[in-house]
C-alpha cells in the first residue's frame, strides 16, 4: 500500500500524518510507502515545522529528517491512496485528477472514522502549541482506523 497525506504547506498536518502511519504500518507488519506533501509551494525544501517535529518527538515519532514537497498530478500513478487533511486540499487534488480512477484514490483522512460527514483536520500552523497536540491525536485516530481496515 502507498499512500500520500496532503495539506496545504505539508509542514505541519500531512509531515506529522506521515510520520503516525509510517509507524502504524511498522507496528502491524504492514509493507507500505508512506509520503506527504502540500498543494501550495510556500515550504517546499523546508523541514517540518518545529511545533510538529515537537510533538512527534513527545509520542516518539522522529519527522525532522522530512522535506516539503508540493502535490504533483505523478503522485496519482505512484500512490494508492492520497489522503486530504482539509476539503479545500481535498478538492484542490480532485481537480488534478485526470480520471475517475485518480479522484477514487482521493479521501478526506478523517473518513476513516466519520464517513461522508466532511470532518477536517484543521490547520494548526497559526495557533499555538495545544493545537498541534489536537492535530496529533485526530491523525492519530484516523491512521489507526485505516490500518486496521488494511489488516483485514
Amino acid at each position: 500500500m502507498r499512500i500520500l497525506m496532503v495539506c496545504l504547506g505539508n509542514i505541519c498536518r500531512s509531515p506529522l500524518a506521515e510520520g503516525i502511519m509510517r509507524d502504524k504500518l511498522r507496528k502491524y507488519d504492514i509493507e507500505g510507502v508512506v509520503g506527504s506533501a502540500g498543494t501550495a509551494s510556500y515550504h517546499i525544501g523546508e523541514p517540518p515545522d518545529p511545533r510538529s517535529i515537537d510533538i512527534a518527538r513527545k509520542h516518539g515519532l522522529d519527522i525532522s529528517t522530512q522535506v516539503a514537497r508540493a502535490f504533483s498530478v505523478n503522485d496519482f500513478e505512484q500512490f494508492d491512496l492520497i489522503l486530504a487533511m482539509d476539503q479545500e486540499n481535498y478538492d484542490y487534488i480532485l481537480r488534478k485528477a485526470r480520471s475517475d480512477h485518480d479522484g477514487q484514490k482521493v479521501h478526506l483522512i478523517h473518513d476513516s472514522l466519520y464517513p461522508g460527514e466532511g470532518v477536517e483536520v484543521p490547520d494548526p500552523y497559526y495557533g499555538g502549541q495545544d493545537g498541534f497536540e489536537i492535530v496529533y491525536k485526530m491523525l492519530d485516530e484516523s491512521c489507526e482506523a485505516i490500518v486496521r481496515k488494511l489488516k483485514l
